[in-house]
């Protein structure tokens, strides 16, 4: 090439330096010759040479130039060489773009060849479709019949039959799928309600398997093997998979649960235990049908057995959450269930039965009532028994009030002591509903146990409240009883019976604290009825402790003999009152009788005239102590709980003969009664009749001197019951052994 077209053929540079790393290397070149020169021609005597230098650089500057053009002129020849591939390269691609050119002009003209042919195409489709049918067409007359024919052998029950005929209908409609291009024949259409109706007869065989594992055996055989047939079976034709197996064990649950839970009505009122007695004898029988007949039918993985049991379970379950969202459970149908579900269930007659295998694997079953549950039937049986005892009770506490207006007096037992079957009746009805809810569980036990004393409490309270309105319609004449006296000492017997019964209330479980509001109760019924009795025994007593003390009462006991025999007649019937409590009444009729006698004495009705009077008096006491200590050691006190011997205290200071003496004698008598108090000294002091006023200090001084003595073991508080000068005429009954332990109202 000429260096015209070199020149030609160079591609165009941009401005500046064709390659920086050139220049850069002249610039070094020139200043390493710049400091070789410097160093060569530094000193004088070098420059002789520098024609020697000149020539030698000028051979060696010819001597690069001839490389650097060999190198060139290589390079060029490789230039020259690639530009005439390059020619040869456009040539050929020239000559290929042509070629495709007609390459593509010859497709355009066959595609509009094959349009021409496309009618051909289809008449030769339709003609293997054509000839296809023909071969088929023999078959595909018999599809009617055959599909007729397996409705029948589905109507008859002749489920293998059935399917085996609609398998072989299915697969002929396999076959002419891909000869007739996807084509769906009309002759078939009627294959997918043939596979329903089957489907529903294996289902509707499922459904009674506890009846056909009886009666029929084999036509649940069928259905099962049918089932487990289709379920191995691989479909085509873009088919969905027809689950028939897990629609069998469906109807087998369904078809259990329909035969003992398909009634939507519920149990009634007082039929619940009738129903859950029929589930108790059906469940273990259906369990029993199904480990001996139904599982021997079905294969190992249906696990029937197991099946069975938590099928029955879970629909019970469902029923008894239906029966606990509905109306509230009466307390018999509470605890029926309670029972039921706790004990007869899980007991050995059901699903605890040793008979069951463990492929029954009851032990993952959930509790057939959740604690929930278990609270509400709780919860019911208690309110609703709790109701009915309150009933009872108030009925049995009527019948009681009743027979206390008549005009005969109180029953008695053999022994003669006053009865009435009111307090057993009342402890049996809350021993026997305690003690039959150890049935069912301890909570319950517990819950139950807690009502029975609210409402022997309650009762108690009731009787209290009944005892004060009897004695004030009888003491206001609205209502008076014949024996008010005899039915109060009978109502003590009932407290007594009461109290001493009480026991079998307390339980192993119970704590010891339970009964004490309970035995607060009883004491406070306790209380009342000796407070009744007294206020009684007061109202006879007024009229003859008003004429106490007196001149006649000096010399003659008539006063006080009338006192006794009144108080030996109105307790003449205390001995039908049995004890401790006859001890108690007795003891505190004796201290109201002798509190009645102080609180006289102390009124400054009587004051002696000289020493004989008062030697009388002391005699006086002395006499009457020793006539009350003879009446009530004859009614049966007991000889410690006496209180008169106070009378023979007070008797040694009206005894006395030297006034001077008075402060030893009130200081024996602060000692033997520590609540005696000045008030109470200085009205003794006053029936004296001569102490002085310097005597009276001295005398009532020694109650201050030295500290309060302790009141003696036993001995109860007389004096700061009696009020000086006009104690009030039921001060007895704010205190004592009776009142001690029963608070006043």
């Amino acid at each position: 090439m000429d260096s015209a077209a070199n020149d030609e053929m160079q591609p165009a540079l941009p401005p500046g330096p064709e390659w920086p790393e050139q220049e850069r290397a002249e610039r070094l070149a020139r200043g390493a010759a710049l400091k070789w020169a410097s160093g060569i021609f530094y000193r004088p005597e070098q420059l002789a040479r520098l024609g020697q230098y000149r020539s030698r650089e000028v051979q060696r500057t010819c001597s690069l130039e001839a490389r650097i053009k060999s190198v060139v002129q290589s390079y060029l020849e490789g230039v020259q060489t690639g530009v005439w591939q390059l020619a040869q390269a456009l040539e050929a691609m020239q000559g290929t773009r042509e070629a495709l050119s007609q390459a593509h002009g010859l497709l355009q003209d066959i595609s509009k060849s094959s349009q021409t042919l496309e009618t051909l195409r289809e008449q030769v489709s339709q003609h293997k479709q054509l000839q296809a049918l023909s071969q088929l067409l023999p078959r595909l007359q018999a599809v009617p019949a055959a599909v007729a024919h397996t409705q029948t052998l589905i109507d008859a029950q002749r489920l293998l039959e059935a399917y085996v005929s609609l398998r072989e209908l299915e697969q002929l409609q396999e076959e002419t799928w891909a000869p007739l291009g996807s084509l769906e024949l009309p002759v078939f259409q009627e294959l997918g309600l043939l596979a329903e109706a089957l489907g529903q007869a294996v289902e509707a065989a499922a459904g009674a398997a506890g009846q056909l594992a009886r009666e029929d055996p084999a036509l649940l055989v069928a259905a099962v093997r049918v089932a487990e047939m289709e379920a191995g079976r691989t479909t085509h034709l873009g088919q969905a998979p027809r689950d028939w197996r897990q629609r069998c064990l469906q109807a087998l649950q369904e078809g259990l649960e329909r035969v003992h839970f398909g009634t939507s009505l519920l149990p009634g009122p007082g039929a619940l235990a009738e129903w859950l007695e029929a589930l108790r004898v059906a469940l273990p029988a259906e369990m029993a049908t199904a480990e001996a007949l139904v599982a021997p039918c079905c294969p190992p993985h249906y696990k029937v057995v197991q099946l069975w049991a938590h099928t029955l379970h879970s629909g019970l379950r469902r029923r008894l959450q239906q029966l606990l969202t509905g109306p509230e459970l009466g307390a018999s149908d509470a605890f029926a269930l309670l029972h039921w579900a706790l004990h007869v269930y899980l007991g050995q007659e059901m699903m605890g039965s040793l008979e069951l295998g463990p492929e029954a694997d009851v032990s993952q079953l959930e509790p057939l009532l959740t604690l929930e549950n278990v609270e509400q039937l709780e919860a019911t049986f208690v309110a609703k028994v709790q109701a009915s005892v309150a009933q009872w009770l108030q009925k049995a506490l009527d019948g009681e009030v009743a027979e206390w207006s008549q005009e005969q007096e109180p029953n008695t037992d053999p022994s003669g002591f006053y009865y009435s079957p009111m307090p057993a009746i009342v402890l049996q009805i809350l021993d026997e509903n305690i003690r039959v809810t150890s049935l069912v569980s301890e909570s319950l036990q517990r819950r139950v146990h807690g009502m029975a004393l609210s409402e022997l409490g309650a009762f108690l309270r009731s009787f209290n409240d009944a005892l004060i309105r009897f004695s004030r319609d009888h003491l206001s004449g609205e209502a008076t009883a014949p024996h008010y006296v005899s039915y109060l000492l009978a109502a003590l017997n009932h407290q007594s019976a009461l109290s001493s019964s009480v026991s079998v209330l307390q339980n192993d479980w119970v704590a010891s604290g339970a009964l004490a509001s309970v035995e607060a109760g009883l004491d406070e019924l306790q209380r009342r009825i000796c407070r009744l009795v007294l206020e009684a025994l007061l109202a006879e007593l007024q009229s003859l402790f008003a004429a106490l003390p007196s001149r006649q009462w000096l010399s003659s006991p008539e006063q006080l003999d009338g006192v006794c025999e009144r108080t030996e007649r109105f307790c003449r019937d205390f001995w039908r009152v049995r004890n401790p409590a006859v001890q108690l009444l007795l003891a505190e009729a004796e201290r109201a009788v002798v509190l009645q006698y102080l609180h006289a004495l102390m009124q400054g009705r009587l004051v002696c005239r000289g020493p004989d009077e008062r030697t009388q008096a002391a005699e006086r006491l002395r006499q009457d102590a020793a006539q009350l200590r003879e009446l009530f050691l004859g009614l049966g006190l007991e000889e410690s709980a006496h209180c008169a011997p106070v009378l023979l205290a007070l008797r040694e200071l009206l005894n006395l003969r030297d006034p001077m003496l008075l402060g030893l004698e009130v200081a024996s008598l602060r000692q033997q009664f520590p609540d005696v108090s000045e008030d109470h000294v200085s009205a003794l002091l006053d029936l004296r009749g001569d102490v002085s006023r310097e005597q009276r200090q001295a005398a009532l001084s020694s109650l201050q001197a030295g500290p309060p003595p302790s009141p003696p073991a036993g001995r109860r508080a007389l004096f700061s019951l009696v009020l000086a000068p006009a104690p009030a005429l039921s001060s007895c009954l704010t205190s004592g052994s009776c009142a001690a332990r029963l608070a006043a109202e």
